[in-house]
């Protein structure tokens, strides 16, 4: 089986929990996961002064060659990436289709469907974000669902869910099994057994 990737944008502002938590359980699942900073620099701040290094500074090439592009939340965070022109390109060019084993999907929680929402990413489709953030999520109908999945976009309504999340990214990666697997091992309340 062929290891699926994925690419994340990191950039100063984001919340720096739902970014590294999305990482985590996607490695834990099997994923390549690249993380890109969007900033002029490899190392971000956090909106909560959290300093962390980005695998990579942006490079559309390197980010484009994965199965899903995920978006962090945190306001100002948000803002840096809908201000990144190329990423900005790379998210409307990106071919985010669910069919089969050859699924793309584009990911975002928190503040970060808006980013989709303002591309036209989200016209038709059913969405879910922070509290606030719906008039951005242009044509989209808002769930308010803590996690919605519409064909190959994916988001999330903020920190609270991003467990959750995680998993279920994981699973349409690679697999119901892996993500029921990924769910034990962490302890997950749904999956949890006492000893």
């Amino acid at each position: 089986m062929v290891m699926k990737k994925a690419s994340v944008f990191m950039a100063d502002g984001m919340e720096e929990t739902e970014c590294l938590t999305i990482v985590d359980l996607l490695r834990r699942g099997g994923v390549a996961v690249t993380t890109f900073s969007v900033m002029p620099d490899k190392t971000v701040t956090g909106s909560h002064g959290v300093r962390i290094e980005a695998d990579a500074l942006f490079d559309a090439d390197a980010a484009a060659d994965a199965e899903l592009l995920f978006l962090p939340g945190g306001g100002d965070g948000v803002k840096h990436l809908y201000a990144h022109q190329d990423l900005c390109r790379l998210l409307v060019n990106f071919p985010a289709e669910s069919k089969g084993a050859e699924s793309k999907y584009l990911g975002a929680v928190c503040a970060g469907p808006s980013v989709l929402g303002r591309l036209g990413l989200l016209k038709g489709k059913r969405a879910t974000c922070y509290p606030g953030f719906e008039e951005q999520l242009l044509g989209a109908v808002c769930t308010g669902e803590g996690i919605t999945v519409d064909g190959a976009v994916v988001t999330g309504i903020g920190l609270g869910f991003c467990v959750d999340l995680g998993l279920t990214l994981v699973a349409l990666l690679c697999g119901r099994e892996k993500s029921d697997a990924v769910k034990r091992q962490i302890q997950h309340p749904d999956g949890f057994k006492k000893h």
